[in-house]
């Protein structure tokens, strides 16, 4: 219930609505409109390539091989963005921060970048799509990319002040979605009316529970 629901102070209780999908209380670190539907991923960990192994260390003994560096890395960051734009991967879902070269050629080809996740909305998103966050590419640049979300749909959303992110997934079971937009003059009220919505929902739970 707390990844479905946003609380919003400010505004009438009658501005309170329902709305499909779900809703990120973020906003884009990079955002690329885009129509129709589009594949997203999901990544834990910052897609920058390394200089070197963990555990490795690495020596720079001048400028030129600092700036050398810096330029082998933007070149596979460019490479790997260009990979995911042909696979048509537009939305990179990532529990990690993403580092500022990443965002860079994100927008260049046209990825939309959303960063920070929880665990919990990682989870939730998971659970939709049956898909599983990918693991490092590392040197392999030539794997193919198969595990990948459908999205219906990617904007930001506007709530009062806060720009949030509101995505539809093409879920893989019964469970569709839908995210409550919940209204009320102070933060008090909101966390009072989510309280007791989140019971009324429990009692639901309980009451179709099947039986043997």
């Amino acid at each position: 219930f707390p990844e479905l629901h946003a609380a919003v102070p400010g505004l009438p209780l009658a501005s309170s609505r329902v709305l499909p999908g779900i809703v990120l209380r973020r906003d884009f670190a990079a955002y690329c409109p885009t129509d129709g539907e589009l594949r997203a991923l999901l990544v834990t960990e910052p897609l920058r390539p390394a200089l070197t192994a963990p555990g490795v260390e690495f020596v720079v003994d001048s400028e030129g091989q600092y700036q050398a560096s810096l330029h082998w890395i933007a070149k596979r960051t460019e490479a790997l963005m260009k990979r995911l734009q042909s696979n048509n991967i537009r939305l990179l879902l990532s529990s990690a921060k993403q580092e500022e070269v990443v965002i860079y050629y994100a927008k260049i080809y046209g990825v939309s970048v959303v960063e920070c996740l929880s665990s919990e909305e990682m989870a939730l998103i998971r659970e939709i799509t049956g898909v599983s966050p990918c693991t490092p590419f590392g040197d392999d640049k030539d794997r193919e990319i198969i595990e990948t979300a459908v999205v219906t749909f990617c904007q930001p959303l506007l709530l009062v002040s806060k720009r949030c992110v509101h995505i539809g997934f093409s879920s893989v079971c019964a469970f569709q979605p839908h995210c409550l937009i919940l209204c009320g003059p102070v933060d008090g009220v909101n966390e009072q009316h989510a309280a007791a919505l989140q019971e009324a929902f429990t009692m639901l739970q309980q009451l179709f529970k099947t039986v043997d």
